[in-house]
């Protein structure tokens, strides 16, 4: 056990997620695809971002709370919706008692290891994600089901393509986990004493399946089962987006806009948001960083729709940054799975003060009392920094 369980960065966890999970269950966790070039320049891009503080005139209170989709939330920080979270027995029950113990809104995969009941029981916030898989009346019967658990918006996840692998090897991960099969992961589990120890403590292995996906009175598919359905499954139109958006009823938020023109798109779909997304780099590998694709996003919608943006955020000042060019809130996904894994619901509160803290900073330095007031004036922009893809004007390309 560590001495001392809080920490004080999300690299300091992720350290922890790694010397305490199973390799493959790291490996799964980290993921990324092809190069994981994408992944790894949506941390890079914040980096090549500064600050302009002030030296004077500083407010001794900030207000960091805001609203999304009318929801109040204290941070501009959402939990990303992620699925089958073998990393701790509690998952996604742990995950949403540490987004209500810190105010936060809670976005529930449909590939999660929890029924959505169980998690709303927690008096999370709670947003539903849908992915287009399966048939129109399955569709409308897992949002009936969000619906009835409490969620108040849904989130539909669109920026998710098949990957042709990883250069560094994807994780054997089984489509079932039951004793014969747990027997195989001995030699990687056993160097993991704690991660076990948990598990054995709560009298059960790590599942595998996916219970927001099961049909009325019918067993809970594998992730893999569920995977397959949404293989199998025709891609969506705008059409279909509009006829999700008609059918939900209520606050809608598209997952997983890069440019300009589906953006414009999304808005004459209905969508109450959207948020700018590469999927973290498990999407098409070398997609641009998603706070370089946010400006324009932002500019081209103005305030007919509510802009958030995911990929990349570990620091209060990533946050920040991404406020200042134009999003509303941000949503975070490995960041708060390392903290599932170093600490359980303790650990991802510590993901979420850490975010808190680096936050009320920028906007101090930077001169500012709310998060609201935070604009491009605040950061050190490289010329070359912004990209517009999708829009009218483009870069020509020279013909060789």
């Amino acid at each position: 056990m560590l001495r001392n369980p809080w920490f004080e960065t999300i690299a300091e966890a992720q350290r922890r997620a790694e010397r305490r999970l199973p390799s493959t269950v790291y490996g799964a966790l980290v993921a990324g695809s092809e190069r994981g070039r994408t992944m790894d320049e949506n941390t890079e891009a914040f980096a090549r971002l500064g600050f302009a503080p002030r030296v004077v005139g500083h407010h001794v209170q900030r207000s960091l709370d805001t609203t999304v989709l009318g929801v109040p939330t204290s941070l501009p920080v959402l939990i990303s919706p992620t699925g089958v979270q073998a990393v701790h027995p509690e998952g996604e029950v742990a995950v949403a008692r540490a987004a209500a113990s810190r105010g936060v809104v809670m976005g529930l995969s449909s590939f999660a290891s929890k029924p959505v009941e169980e998690v709303a029981a927690t008096g999370a916030d709670l947003f539903f994600q849908l992915y287009w898989s399966g048939t129109r009346a399955s569709m409308v019967q897992r949002m009936d089901r969000a619906r009835s658990a409490g969620a108040k918006a849904l989130i539909v996840t669109l920026d998710w393509s098949f990957s042709n692998g990883r250069d560094w090897g994807s994780p054997a991960i089984p489509e079932r986990l039951d004793l014969r099969t747990a027997l195989r992961f001995v030699p990687d589990v056993l160097p993991r004493p704690a991660w076990l120890w948990k598990y054995l403590r709560s009298g059960r292995l790590p599942d595998l399946t996916t219970p927001n996906l099961a049909a009325s009175g019918s067993h809970a598919p594998t992730f893999f089962g569920a995977y397959g359905e949404w293989m199998q499954t025709s891609p969506p139109t705008w059409k279909d987006v509009a006829w999700l958006r008609k059918e939900w009823g209520g606050p809608f938020l598209l997952k997983g806009v890069a440019r300009v023109d589906d953006a414009k798109r999304a808005v004459d779909a209905g969508v109450s948001a959207l948020s700018v997304s590469n999927h973290g780099g498990n999407n098409l590998d070398t997609t641009p960083a998603t706070i370089r694709m946010l400006p324009f996003v932002a500019a081209a919608v103005g305030d007919q729709v509510e802009v958030l943006m995911d990929g990349g955020v570990r620091r209060g000042g990533d946050v920040a940054k991404a406020l200042a060019l134009g999003a509303r809130a941000v949503l975070i996904g490995r960041a708060y799975l390392w903290g599932l894994a170093a600490n359980g619901q303790a650990g991802v509160e510590n993901v979420l003060d850490i975010l808190r803290g680096g936050l009320d900073s920028a906007v101090l330095g930077l001169g500012h009392s709310s998060v609201h007031d935070l604009s491009p004036e605040d950061l050190v922009i490289p010329p070359d920094f912004p990209l517009a893809l999708g829009a009218a004007a483009r870069v020509p390309v020279v013909q060789p």
